[in-house]
């Protein structure tokens, strides 16, 4: 699935981000930027130590990244150059501000690569594994918020990819592209 928005081209991938050729990759980060599971946990055994000391670094300069932030690393021995470390929301419902902080995960991070002159970038689904954000609703959350941006900035980018683990999980971000995009 693809489609065009501005001069952007949007796609969708099955597959592994830890092998995706991009200027960025982004991380479904925890608070502690230290790695953990999932995708967080692959992003740092894949890219070796320096990711995690220029983590540690962040830390020390301005403490725990608080959830619909971003921060930014060199990708270490991924084939990306850089990465976006962000932190999804805990799923509690849906009335605690998740949407918002979800949608906030995706501005902060395009306007973060947009800044560091970043001209592709590629996304897991963030919050949608231990966090337990259900898959369909962040799949439409994560676009509405990445094609809004998109409108406001339409030559920020090239490429804007999700590149998702799954065949669940992809059908469901086809599924949000074609509506959003239809």
């Amino acid at each position: 699935m693809r489609t065009i928005r501005g001069r952007t081209e949007v796609t969708l991938e099955l597959g592994d981000i830890t092998e995706h050729e991009a200027d960025a990759v982004v991380n479904a980060a925890n608070s502690g930027l230290r790695g953990g599971g999932g995708v967080d946990g692959a992003i740092h055994r894949a890219g070796g130590p320096a990711i995690l000391a220029e983590c540690e670094e962040i830390l020390a300069r301005q403490g725990r990244l608080p959830p619909g932030r971003a921060a930014i690393t060199g990708a270490g021995r991924l084939p990306a150059r850089r990465v976006i470390h962000t932190v999804g929301p805990i799923w509690r419902g849906g009335g605690r501000g998740e949407r918002e902080i979800l949608e906030s995960c995706y501005r902060s991070s395009l306007s973060l690569a947009a800044g560091s002159g970043l001209r592709s970038v590629a996304f897991s689904s963030i919050s949608t594994g231990v966090y337990g954000y259900p898959v369909a609703e962040a799949a439409v959350s994560a676009v509405s918020a990445v094609l809004a941006f998109l409108d406001g900035e339409p030559d920020a980018f090239d490429r804007i990819t999700w590149v998702l683990f799954d065949e669940g999980t992809f059908e469901a971000y086809r599924i949000a592209l074609e509506r959003a995009a239809g």
